[in-house]
């Protein structure tokens, strides 16, 4: 059985940048699912995953609701919905009110992943210009998750790499690209 089950990313500003090669660093068969929140505006269409799913060797698609999480595959939260994970490992999109000014909202995701998978999650927080998930992170780290983060003086905008340090004990501080070696090592550790 492998060691973790899911990888969640939360990021804002700078965020194409960051995914770009954070992603960029995951061979198309990496065998966890990993969902993303990326603040952007409620009018924004699909291209943000058309993009990167054309750029990148692993898949990259918008969440949808109900959708069966599988390995191999980015879950992008679409503009306006917070994405959470239920206890069937499927995608669930809510227009619940926004949680710090954002819908999706970082800490959304992570505390559901937290409940779903706890010890077997990975939290990762990028760039980006707020606090969004610093206390999912923290409740990550709480379930015995992994906490990993952008290196502040990494990232475009280092609010949330710091508001996360500051809320949970990082296991992991690193730059992008040692975030995506770290985590293609992670995905293939068994117990």
């Amino acid at each position: 059985m492998r060691r973790y089950e899911a990888v969640v990313v939360g990021v804002s500003a700078g965020g194409l940048q960051a995914l770009s090669v954070l992603l960029g660093c995951l061979p198309g068969d990496f065998p966890l699912p990993v969902l993303i929140v990326q603040h952007r505006l409620e009018s924004s269409d699909s291209y943000l995953a058309e993009s990167l799913d054309r750029s990148l060797r692993i898949r990259v698609r918008e969440a949808e609701d109900k959708l069966e999480l599988e390995g191999g595959c980015v879950y992008l939260a679409p503009a306006g919905y917070h994405l959470l994970v239920e206890e069937t490992r499927t995608a669930s999109l809510s227009v619940d009110p926004r949680v710090n000014y954002s819908r999706p909202s970082v800490d959304v995701l992570f505390e559901s992943a937290a409940y779903v998978y706890g010890p077997r999650c990975i939290g990762v927080v990028l760039t980006g210009a707020n606090g969004d998930g610093s206390a999912g992170l923290a409740r990550i780290a709480a379930a015995g998750g992994l906490a990993v983060v952008q290196d502040p003086q990494e990232a475009e905008y280092d609010a949330m790499p710091r508001a996360a340090i500051a809320a949970a004990k990082a296991d992991y501080i690193l730059p992008l690209t040692g975030i995506g070696s770290l985590l293609s090592r992670l995905a293939q550790e068994e117990e």
